[in-house]
């Protein structure tokens, strides 16, 4: 027995160093018995820096939260030793293997495994048997058509209950329980690829915790269950925590990674007054949160739920060719009774109702559906749901946030411009001294660029304040020292930019934002921060264009020129600038209420309004299996490659779909006409039109992404790599 690392998230790099805190899920060979998972759980749960361990032993998954590298390489021995003292177990007389979790076939497997028993196995069967079988499997139809009918509805599920009818009481048990075993295999296949969709969802979002530490009016902190808490309650959070709680920071300050709910990939500040989530992490710093919500009210658990209903929506056009199935139903009653009137021959009546156009198309869209999200998953897109796959088909508009889709999110320094009198080493030594105690992007990159100059910057200087928003300001040398946004300086502290005012115009004309420094009184300098785009955007983009896309949009918060300037590097004529989050929901209905079919591209908690108001929202994720609530669309992977994949696999599933209607209509049309002119039987009939909705399903089953339509996002990627 043995245990592989399938899952593992660790804190970001910090100055070239892995943050010591981290999530991993292991997952074993084999199942076990609910005595070896509490036992590896309980041995787990007794290491120091372990603050969180799940075991579920149906599928042998131990997913546990560590602090610090050392608590990693602990509990990676204990599980190598659990591994091997169960297999010793195992070898005990005594083990009783009925003690295992009982693996249940479902899903496609269930679905073969009923068809090889029904040609293969059946025909051995004594000839007596098929009645039973065929009147048992047949009742659920026969009770759905009858409930249809009581109520006015003359739809699909009658006309199934009447050919399955009809087929029992002309004693045709074998024709009946081919009927209602080809019924039965779609709605199977649907029900398990939603379940198990939903199980690796709910799995991968486990939070973990069991316990958690509660401060008290009285500032006492007490160890509580999570079952125990309620809204209201503080909870104290240190690094390496995983959040398990919705609330609002009421103390203390501290570094939250937000991937898990916003795809973000950079560490946000969290002091009082902040809102946190369940599902994130704490990377630096304490903070204690009031509880707004537990349990299934968290938005983490919103998120699952948003999936389930997502996963349940049909595509549009299988919703139109359900109902077009459904119009045909007066059609083929009247077609049968008049066939009957005509020519009194009940077997050629029956003909006609054992030939439907339903069955087919049942099965074959959602099955092409079902096929195209789980082909997307595996090229890393994931779609939650099959009126998506047809509108990534339709989509004739591509609008892009900039930061952190078209950008990666991660500021670096473009450039140092001292001052007269100043130089560059002593700009970004001094800019580092300061920054260096804040745990912000910027300051990152700031403090980043001196070590790779290897620019020592000693504590030379008093307690250093932090301007909310603004900057820090510090005495050093004797001097007063700011450091932070050109309204801070200029404007709060009165700071002189003139010796600068060229080169500010020349940064600002490249789209970099730039930090001031200022000593004594006077401008020392300023460093140009820039956040490059996407290595494969611009190919990206022109691809994009090639499937159709005839309009892309960039929408950002910085200002024209910063806007003008990425714009023209990625190719994108059209952009918005200037535009606060609370403004581009409105900037996508604008668009959609013009007729145009609008995909928007998003990184999160700001994006989710824009994202809702398109016909395809698109989130990103950090490569791991996390979940976006408000996005459609996810990109499992920190490419923008996964869009030139999504807009494919719409098309390809489209066109599928719609030559599976065209050629049941036209085999069935064929069968119905051959039964009203006796051409073919009842039998034969029903044997035709049930291997042609088999040949159908299992085509509607095959890959939509052929090598060609692969290559190019392909190619991107490799080129972006280098």
């Amino acid at each position: 027995m043995s245990f592989v690392i399938v899952h593992e998230l660790q804190g970001f790099f910090s100055d070239g160093v892995v943050s010591c805190q981290g999530r991993m899920r292991c997952r074993c060979n084999m199942r076990l018995t609910m005595d070896e998972a509490t036992r590896l759980a309980d041995n787990l749960a007794d290491l120091e820096g372990i603050v969180g361990v799940t075991v579920n032993p149906a599928i042998g998954s131990v997913l546990f939260f560590y602090v610090d590298l050392s608590s990693r390489l602990e509990a990676l021995k204990i599980i190598a030793i659990a591994g091997d003292e169960i297999v010793e177990a195992r070898k005990d007389p005594q083990f009783r293997a009925e003690d295992l979790p009982v693996p249940r076939v479902e899903g496609p497997l269930a679905a073969v495994l009923e068809i090889v028993r029904h040609y293969v196995l059946r025909p051995f069967m004594p000839w007596w048997f098929s009645i039973p079988s065929a009147i048992g499997h047949a009742i659920p139809y026969l009770l759905k058509g009858l409930k249809e009918l009581v109520i006015g509805h003359l739809n699909v599920s009658v006309l199934d209950a009447a050919a399955i009818a009809v087929c029992l009481l002309r004693r045709d048990f074998q024709t009946a329980r081919t009927l209602t075993l080809l019924l039965g295999i779609g709605d199977e296949l649907e029900e398990w690829t939603r379940q198990k969709s939903l199980a690796s969802l709910s799995e991968s979002l486990e939070i973990g915790a069991e316990w958690v530490w509660v401060r008290d009016e009285d500032g006492t902190e007490r160890q509580v269950a999570m079952k125990d808490l309620v809204a209201g309650d503080v909870v104290v959070l240190t690094a390496g925590n995983a959040i398990p709680v919705d609330g609002v920071v009421v103390d203390g300050e501290g570094v939250v990674n937000q991937a898990a709910m916003t795809g973000e990939p950079i560490g946000v500040v969290r002091v009082k007054g902040h809102s946190v989530f369940a599902g994130t992490v704490m990377e630096e710093g304490t903070i204690c949160v009031r509880v707004s919500k537990v349990g299934d009210q968290t938005r983490l658990k919103q998120i699952v739920k948003f999936i389930e209903d997502s996963e349940s929506l049909k595509a549009g056009i299988q919703g139109r060719f359900e109902r077009m199935a459904d119009m045909a139903v007066p059609f083929t009653f009247g077609l049968a009774a008049l066939v009957y009137l005509l020519t009194r021959d009940p077997i050629r009546a029956s003909s006609v109702l054992l030939v439907d156009y339903s069955c087919a198309l049942k099965l074959t869209t959602p099955l092409t559906v079902l096929a195209a999200m789980r082909e997307g998953v595996l090229n890393r897109v994931v779609i939650k749901g099959g009126r998506y796959l047809e509108a990534l088909r339709d989509v004739d508009t591509v609008v892009f946030d900039k930061t952190g889709t078209l950008t990666n999110a991660t500021p670096r320094v473009a450039e140092v411009i001292p001052a007269p009198g100043f130089d560059q080493e002593s700009v970004l030594r001094d800019m580092a001294c300061l920054e260096e105690h804040f745990p912000h992007p910027v300051a990152r990159a700031v403090v980043r660029a001196a070590e790779e100059r290897n620019l020592r910057h000693p504590e030379e200087h008093d307690k250093v304040q932090y301007i909310v928003a603004h900057g820090v300001c510090s005495q050093l040398n004797g001097m007063n020292v700011v450091v932070g946004s050109r309204h801070y300086v200029e404007y709060d502290e009165g700071i002189d930019l003139g010796p600068l005012k060229k080169d500010i115009e020349e940064q600002a004309a490249m789209g970099r934002s730039l930090l001031y420094l200022a000593e004594g009184g006077r401008i020392a300098g300023l460093v140009a921060i820039e956040d490059p785009p996407r290595p494969e955007a611009a190919a990206v983009i022109r691809a994009l264009r090639e499937e159709g896309v005839d309009r892309i949009l960039m929408i950002t918060g910085d200002d024209e020129r910063t806007a003008s300037a990425i714009a023209g590097r990625l190719g994108i004529g059209e952009y918005r600038a200037q535009v606060l989050p609370t403004d581009k929901s409105d900037v996508v209905a604008e668009l959609v209420r013009e007729g145009r079919h609008v995909l928007m591209v998003g990184d999160g908690i700001n994006d989710a309004p824009a994202l809702s108001a398109a016909t395809v929202g698109v989130a990103m994720t950090d490569g791991t299996e996390l979940a976006q609530g408000v996005a459609n669309v996810l990109l499992t992977e920190t490419s923008l490659t996964g869009l030139i994949t999504a807009k494919r696999l719409g098309r390809r599933a489209m066109q599928r779909i719609n030559s599976n209607y065209f050629y049941t209509m036209l085999c069935n049309s064929l069968f119905l006409a051959g039964g009203i002119f006796m051409i073919l039987t009842p039998a034969l009939s029903a044997f035709l039109h049930n291997m042609t909705t088999v040949i159908l399903s299992v085509r509607a089953m095959r890959r939509n992404l052929q090598d060609e339509d692969l290559a190019l996002p392909q190619a991107i990627e490799a080129r972006s790599a280098q």
